[in-house]
């Protein structure tokens, strides 16, 4: 979705750990970052502090929005490369298309997950006669070297896995928890959840000990592992927990990101993502050329241009954003 994706109670744990390796945490606020003319976002990663929570490397939060009298969101052609795009709603209704010739709308509940490989471009609109509320995520999952050179394609998952567990609903978008796997195709392993509390609960939810783990909240508020939460900040878990508890005082909805430690260092800039700078200066060319990224024949907009390179040289960084 990015059209400037780069301009810019107590925690109970299921192992025992000593205290040299309690795992850390940290609370990483988000900052607002328009996007296009109509939408305004609440932009949670690439943070200074931690760029990434295992492969996921980009997390924009947008609305709840009023657009019963506005276009709602309108983002034009623009292209991808090195990443997957996964579209969460939890109100309203988005329309994507690409250069592969798809043409799926998206409602709550459902998945659209967009693999980029070495190209792809698409546009994400609301229709003319949308809901009158918009409320979502648009997330980024980076890539790992085997799997960013292939030829892109789109999923579509209208029917995902649930777990009812007391008040509490989680749905897999991505990956496997408490036994019910998504059928998304993702190139590392990750995790994927929306958890929705009718009322007053509390749930604990099983993680890979292995895996990073990142917690935000869509509505209401809650507390995970000891810390409350509201929507506009993303909490940062360090590997080690078996299980991560979140209380609600009241109904709220989260989202739980998770995966191990992606340690390839990666250069991000605009919507591209890649190992290098002249990975990135040639796929802004071949955007800006017509060559590579195909053509969005469902869109009449036009495409996107790229915005000017910096006059510095970009530089790989790892996932807790140390220059490599």
């Amino acid at each position: 979705m990015s059209e400037d994706a780069a301009q810019t109670g107590p925690a109970v744990y299921g192992c025992t750990l000593g205290a040299a390796e309690e795992p850390d945490s940290l609370l990483l606020p988000g900052h607002d970052v328009p996007l296009g003319r109509y939408t305004t976002v609440r932009r949670l990663l690439p943070h200074r502090e931690r760029r990434m929570v295992g492969a996921w490397c980009f997390a924009d939060h947008f609305g709840p929005d009023d657009v019963a009298e506005r276009p709602g969101m309108q983002i034009a052609p623009h292209p991808h490369t090195g990443l997957q795009t996964v579209t969460w709603l939890v109100a309203g209704e988005i329309v994507h298309a690409d250069s592969l010739g798809s043409l799926q709308p998206i409602v709550p509940g459902a998945l659209n997950l967009m693999t980029s490989g070495h190209g792809i471009s698409h546009s994400e609109q609301s229709p003319p006669d949308h809901p009158p509320v918009m409320h979502g995520l648009q997330l980024w999952i980076a890539l790992p070297d085997e799997a960013r050179h292939q030829p892109p394609r789109f999923e579509h998952h209208a029917d995902l896995p649930t777990v009812r567990d007391g008040v509490a609903t989680v749905t897999v978008v991505v990956g496997e928890l408490a036994g019910a796997r998504s059928p998304a195709r993702v190139h590392s392993p990750l995790l994927g959840a929306d958890v929705s509390f009718d009322g007053p609960g509390t749930l604990r939810l099983p993680v890979d000990p292995a895996f990073e783990t990142g917690v935000l909240v869509l509505a209401g508020t809650a507390t995970v592992a000891g810390t409350e939460l509201a929507p506009g900040a993303l909490l940062h878990l360090g590997r080690g927990r078996s299980d991560v508890t979140v209380e609600a005082a009241a109904p709220a909805r989260l989202f739980l990101l998770g995966g191990t430690p992606f340690e390839e260092p990666l250069v991000m800039w605009w919507n591209f993502v890649g190992r290098t700078h002249e990975e990135i200066v040639r796929a802004r060319d071949d955007w800006e050329a017509g060559d590579r990224f195909g053509t969005v024949e469902h869109c009449t907009d036009a495409p996107l241009p790229a915005p000017a390179l910096p006059t510095v040289r970009l530089k790989a960084r790892g996932r807790t954003g140390e220059t490599r």
